[in-house]
């Protein structure tokens, strides 16, 4: 990498066994990954370092899951991105089941992309 070029940085949020294994898209695209196997994990990072794409998966709250209030599991992630890093481009992967529920979402925060499983590496290479 030529110097003064940063690398950008993604973040994968991998809380469930259906969330693909993107690492060569990522790092044949000169992305630095990170991963996090919880959404806590992943908001204390945010703070000290903003990342430039976020791969997350998407669990709708049914009533009690989520206090009610918020939508999903990525509602609280996307309100600290307003704070922390409003340029980070948000790539959601859903369940076909719950695909109805995720377009909420963009009031919070517009995504960059919504992609059912199962998705294949070149979903994701086209998006970064």
């Amino acid at each position: 990498m030529p110097n003064g070029i940063k690398k950008r940085c993604l973040f994968s949020i991998i809380e469930s066994p259906l969330h693909p294994k993107l690492s060569e898209v990522y790092n044949n695209k000169a992305i630095n990954e990170i991963r996090f196997s919880s959404m806590r994990k992943a908001l204390a990072a945010l703070k000290k370092m903003p990342p430039d794409f976020i791969v997350a998966e998407f669990f709708y709250g049914y009533g009690n899951n989520y206090a009610g209030i918020n939508i999903s599991n990525l509602d609280v992630l996307l309100y600290s991105l307003q704070k922390y890093a409003p340029e980070a481009k948000v790539i959601v992967l859903v369940d076909k089941k719950e695909r109805k529920y995720v377009d909420k979402l963009n009031e919070i925060l517009v995504l960059h992309a919504i992609l059912t499983f199962p998705v294949a590496s070149q979903d994701i290479a086209t998006l970064l």
